[in-house]
């Protein structure tokens, strides 16, 4: 499958587009951090592994169900600066069903700007990309991240309590989603 929907997704402080071999120096201010990088599948990266990341992103040609996501950049409209990624994965072409993930560098959190991006990416996924449920996953210590999930509308459909060994501790994973049609209801 090709690009789901017309890019740059833009919204009124944002805009979401695929990367751009400028982004590096974005990316290594929060990808470095080890905070950022406590609830994700990677430890903090240096510049090389940003680089490598980067030509990963910049070959993005399809839309897969096979793990290959949508990687999205998130710049500011007002001034252009690169603050965080989306991504849009395909899990059941037939079933039409996709996962949501994403960062947000800490400068930049706390000002609403992951709820408008993510709005904007899963108005297109449901609107234009016709997918029949989105899902997104997390650590239950991660509250930030299910609470934005809470505010977009998404029920808490699991809690796996010691669900995996994730950095040398038991994790808990939370999935929350959202069918198109509870989508719409709140986002006509």
């Amino acid at each position: 499958m090709k690009l789901p929907f017309e890019l740059p997704l833009e919204t009124d402080r944002l805009i979401l587009r695929l990367a751009r071999e400028d982004d590096v120096a974005a990316l290594m201010e929060y990808s470095a951090d080890p905070e950022v990088c406590r609830y994700l599948p990677y430890e903090p990266r240096d510049e090389d592994e940003i680089r490598k990341s980067m030509v990963r992103r910049l070959g993005f040609t399809e839309f897969t169900p096979d793990g290959h996501p949508l990687f999205l950049h998130v710049e500011l409209r007002e001034t252009g600066e690169m603050i965080g990624e989306f991504l849009l994965f395909s899990r059941d072409v037939e079933a039409r069903q996709g996962e949501i993930g994403y960062v947000l560098n800490p400068r930049f959190q706390g000002k609403g700007y992951a709820k408008e991006a993510a709005i904007a990416l899963m108005d297109a996924a449901f609107k234009t990309a016709n997918l029949h449920r989105i899902e997104a996953k997390c650590s239950a210590a991660n509250a930030p991240s299910w609470g934005l999930m809470e505010k977009l509308g998404m029920r808490r459909e699991a809690h796996f309590k010691e669900q995996a060994i994730f950095k040398g501790e038991w994790d808990e994973l939370l999935i929350y989603a959202i069918l198109q049609r509870e989508w719409l209801e709140l986002h006509p």
